[in-house]
């Protein structure tokens, strides 16, 4: 029991050094990006929502999750949930294609009608400024580890939580961060 209770406080503790650098000196509303047709997307269009931004890829074994954000898009719009796909190919080579062929496989195999970017690099040096921004001020864990990693922004514009690949935005662990997040002002 003892050793149960010193894993709990470690883990506990880990948490709370997550966000220990978090200064927000800027907030996702400071960034743009240029959607799949080359104009500025700037995330200060998306303010007082809530913004699920995912890194995708179309020849990823996770690429199947675009049906799930589409819905996850679907149900949650008119509550103030925005959903935007950043295509990245800095994982297995798995984005290769132009911005015309990301935006032609997006809307024909899955329908999207999410905002989407053109394809920018989401780790390292080379990252887009969002992803810098993210990692300074939420940790290790706002850097994508893979294809279809998820960043979530509050309404105020801070990193609220982030999810690996492995959860599916329809999974119910992700619907009920964005619930809190839709009801919380």
């Amino acid at each position: 029991m003892l050793k149960k209770i010193k894993i709990f406080s470690i883990i506990i503790m880990m948490s709370f050094l997550n966000n220990a650098n978090a200064k927000y000196e800027k907030l996702a509303y400071d960034f743009t990006f240029k959607d799949l047709d080359g104009s500025p997307l700037s995330l200060a269009e998306f303010k007082d929502k809530v913004i699920v931004v995912v890194n995708v890829a179309s020849q990823c074994g996770f690429t199947s999750q675009y049906e799930d954000m589409q819905m996850i898009y679907e149900k949650y719009q008119s509550k103030g949930i925005i959903m935007l796909g950043i295509p990245s190919n800095d994982f297995g080579q798995q984005e290769p294609g132009s911005n015309e062929e990301i935006k032609n496989f997006c809307e024909a195999k899955f329908g999207i009608t999410f905002p989407m970017t053109e394809k920018v690099s989401v780790k390292g040096n080379q990252a887009h400024p969002f992803y810098i921004w993210a990692k300074n001020n939420h940790g290790s864990s706002a850097i994508p580890k893979w294809n279809f990693h998820k960043i979530i922004i509050d309404k105020s514009g801070e990193v609220a939580d982030t999810f690996s690949s492995i959860t599916n935005p329809s999974s119910k662990k992700f619907r009920k961060v964005i619930e809190k997040l839709i009801i919380n002002k």
